[in-house]
């Protein structure tokens, strides 16, 4: 057994967790193989009720090939998972990877939109956020859904910077009492390995055709007017960040409020004070209600 995976059997096994018992579960599924060479049957599993994701299932590649919907539904709601890191493309990534893909989700929203068995949609999501490329066009698709169809983003523990913008599209969003909303802004990690490459002894010679074709490399510190020139950048992405959460908010937040964050983080009722959210609740009682609601239409 490797290192990361004595590791992670010390940190699941014969030690208390503060874990709910159905992800517990879930866990066990997934790691027991890796853990113990062979599939590992959980005891008392079979006394669990399935609930949504609240019923957490993960994407099946196969369901996407054959063109049946890739997310779970109970009592005619969809359950799509917003999980981990965002990366742009990989429909086939899930929770196994601990990351999530706008392609994938924009695949199953595109469905839970056609589909006429599906009467509401539930984001479930626990992401401190990911990649700026690919977001705002999956919020878009988000809004579209939204306004076809209620939908409802469930904070399980946190949504953050680009995984806030997309629960901000739902019509409603429930997180709890000490989750986490927010990080409105954008950000850019710069690394310099120069002075470590000279301590070295190593010289990286750069050979390029155009004024800002190495602009950013990681062999020399930044300029002055590539850092403002990123900056810039940023400040756009934020801009747009925030007026597209006010869109979603709609009279909840302004994208004035928006901006006014910071881009910090807020725990459940600060967030629901500035606007961020709408109520503080446990999940699973939320997604309850919600089937109740949907029941009725």
């Amino acid at each position: 057994m490797s290192l990361f995976l004595s590791r992670v059997a010390a940190e699941l096994l014969n030690t208390p967790l503060a874990i709910d018992e159905a992800r517990a579960h879930i866990m066990m599924q997934a790691l027991g193989p890796r853990l113990f060479g062979r599939p590992v049957t959980v005891a008392g599993q079979s006394d669990l009720q399935p609930h949504a994701g609240l019923l957490p299932q993960r994407l099946d590649v196969r369901l996407q090939r054959e063109g049946r919907n890739a997310f779970p539904m109970i009592d005619g709601v969809a359950v799509i998972e917003i999980e981990g890191a965002l990366v742009h493309k990989g429909s086939w990534i899930g929770m196994d990877c601990g990351e999530t893909s706008y392609e994938g989700l924009r695949t199953q929203i595109a469905r839970a939109r056609r589909d006429h068995s599906v009467k509401a949609a539930v984001f479930e999501v626990d992401s401190p956020g990911g990649a700026v490329s690919g977001v705002f066009e999956t919020a878009a698709d988000i809004a579209r859904l939204s306004a076809e169809k209620p939908t409802m983003a469930i904070l399980t523990s946190s949504a953050c910077s680009a995984a806030y913008l997309l629960a901000s599209q739902a019509r409603r969003i429930v997180m709890p009492e000490f989750g986490f909303a927010g990080s409105i802004g954008a950000v850019v990690m710069h690394v310099d390995y120069s002075a470590m490459l000279d301590e070295a002894g190593v010289k990286v010679t750069l050979i390029s055709s155009g004024a800002h074709k190495v602009d950013g490399n990681p062999f020399q510190p930044l300029a002055t007017d590539v850092v403002d020139r990123i900056r810039a950048d940023l400040d756009q992405v934020r801009t747009r960040f925030a007026e597209v959460v006010a869109g979603g908010r709609r009279k909840a937040l302004t994208a004035k409020a928006a901006m006014a964050t910071e881009a910090q983080v807020f725990t459940g009722r600060e967030a629901v004070t500035l606007g961020l959210a709408d109520a503080v609740g446990d999940p699973l009682e939320a997604f309850a209600a919600f089937r109740a609601e949907v029941s009725r239409l």
